[in-house]
């Protein structure tokens, strides 16, 4: 037989806004993002830090929405980009994940983007931020 997979503890009740107990309430809430245990989201945070490429990024972006139900949204801010900081990196409200989370993999990105500057060019090059340079 099939167990169910181990699904995230939640965190100490007035710690988190992460609404985990409403999310296992609602039997027609998607619980995909449950499934991200604090180890599983250790190996993620791993994962996104040591990207290779933008098409990389993008990869992990499908596999962490079909997966999990999380949409990440990567993409130069409407301001001048003059350094990593100009990279817009949002994450989309949602039931069940972590404020820890939602901080810790914008940071994840923003470190693999500064030791791979190549990526963030790529990005800007993919949004036509470059077309006037």
């Amino acid at each position: 037989m099939n167990s169910p997979p181990p699904l995230r503890q939640p965190c100490p009740p007035g710690v988190c806004i992460c609404r985990h107990r409403e999310l296992l309430d609602d039997p027609h809430g998607d619980r995909r993002v449950l499934r991200l245990t604090r180890h599983e989201e250790k190996r993620l945070l791993e994962r996104l830090e040591n990207l290779q490429s933008l098409d990389d990024l993008e990869h992990l972006q499908r596999r962490m929405y079909e997966q999990l139900g999380i949409r990440l949204s990567v993409a130069p801010s409407h301001n001048e980009v003059r350094s990593m900081r100009g990279i817009a990196i949002q994450l989309a409200e949602q039931p069940g994940l972590c404020r820890k989370t939602r901080r810790a993999i914008p940071a994840a990105i923003r470190r693999a983007l500064e030791s791979r500057p190549e990526i963030a060019y790529r990005l800007l090059d993919a949004n036509d931020l470059l077309r006037d340079a």
